[in-house]
């Protein structure tokens, strides 16, 4: 079997087109100048991680264990590694609400505490409908910000970043399986989400045809995958009424057999590699307008034991390794940043910024309060 007859079953159709057209679209750009070579291209990177201590329905002894190894771990690997600005590796933990205990947001909010993360909101649903979600959102929120987690702006409501599990964003699935809410782009927005990083999903058929974008969903976000047609974000625009989607890197790139689809997700059987970072910065995700901010979203599943010990050793310092010929400074600087860092960069070069984005960490939405104490 060769590589293109391994690909026919990976849904290529849905996102293919937009890719080769994007992509032919970029090089174009740079050929013509687009990234002057004298400017550095700031490399912003966000590892955001479905963080799911029950995964495979273990125990709570073993969830136990697992929170316990990264509260161990994480701090042993980041302290090795610096960015443009002296910080270190910083992991966004997009913590399932249904798996919620008060111990393992507790312990999670150590590695906060010492600026190396900040806690989300991830979500497993199935058969809701509105107000079912928004119910569950409420009471979920509450909980994290009994944690200090989750920011605030303009008073005690929560701001959240989130991850929909199974990919299943505004009923996604073509059997209606695992979400249920047509709408949910709109709850999701009307409950302090401000953006989405759920994406890409490829290969599976949730993926939307919009590819390596940071944009606004428009039209009628009331109907299922609301976020299959939308704007890209573009300097001078902002929209205020609505989620931002921030999606990771997608692509077709060589791999050891050939073809090989990259969607940004990190495991212990794909760990990353240099030529997997390499692939994530050309796909030169950026606002429209600020191309020399280059948006690097990547993710993975880190609790379960053989992606933790990955992550966490070798794994995780090959990453770091490779992220640091991102970081010359002469024509790259690396940014370590969590998903709502991202969020404030994504949204300050909207507002007409430039330089540095490390500047901009805290543009819209402050720290959460753990991370401040």
């Amino acid at each position: 079997m060769n590589a293109l007859e391994r690909l026919k079953n990976k849904r290529l159709e849905r996102w293919l087109g937009h890719w080769v057209t994007k992509a032919a679209g970029e090089s174009a750009r740079k050929m013509a100048g687009a990234i002057a070579r004298r400017r550095t291209r700031h490399v912003l990177f966000a590892f955001c991680d479905h963080y799911e201590p029950l995964w495979g329905k273990v125990s709570d002894e073993v969830g136990n264990a697992r929170v316990a190894s990264w509260v161990e771990g994480y701090p042993r690997l980041a302290a090795e590694f610096r960015d443009a600005d002296g910080r270190p590796p910083r992991h966004t933990f997009f913590f399932p609400g249904e798996e919620y205990r008060p111990a393992w947001l507790e312990a999670l909010g150590g590695i906060c505490r010492q600026g190396l993360g900040e806690v989300e909101l991830h979500l497993h649903h199935d058969g809701d409908d509105a107000p079912a979600l928004r119910e569950k959102l409420h009471d979920y929120l509450r909980s994290y910000q009994e944690h200090g987690h989750l920011c605030r702006s303009g008073g005690a409501e929560a701001r959240y970043g989130f991850i929909h599990g199974n990919w299943c964003l505004a009923n996604s699935r073509p059997d209606g399986r695992w979400c249920g809410v047509d709408d949910e782009l709109e709850v999701l927005f009307q409950t302090g989400c401000y953006a989405d990083f759920t994406f890409p999903s490829a290969p599976d058929a949730t993926q939307p045809g919009i590819v390596n974008e940071i944009y606004w969903p428009k039209g009628d976000l009331g109907r299922a995958r609301a976020h299959e047609r939308g704007r890209p974000a573009r300097v001078g625009r902002i929209e205020h009424d609505r989620i931002l989607m921030i999606q990771g890197p997608l692509a077709l790139t060589r791999g050891g057999r050939g073809l090989r689809i990259e969607n940004g997700a990190i495991t212990a059987s794909d760990p990353a590699t240099a030529e997997r970072v390499k692939s994530w910065v050309a796909q030169a995700i950026h606002v429209r307008g600020r191309p020399e901010w280059v948006f690097v979203k990547v993710h993975t599943h880190g609790a379960p034991e053989r992606q933790a010990a990955e992550l966490l050793g070798e794994g995780g310092r090959a990453l770091h390794r490779a992220l640091a010929r991102y970081n010359d400074g002469r024509r790259f600087a690396l940014h370590y940043v969590t998903a709502r860092e991202m969020f404030n960069v994504a949204l300050a070069a909207m507002a007409g910024c430039t330089g540095n984005p490390a500047e901009f960490l805290n543009f819209s939405l402050p720290p959460p309060p753990v991370s401040t104490c």
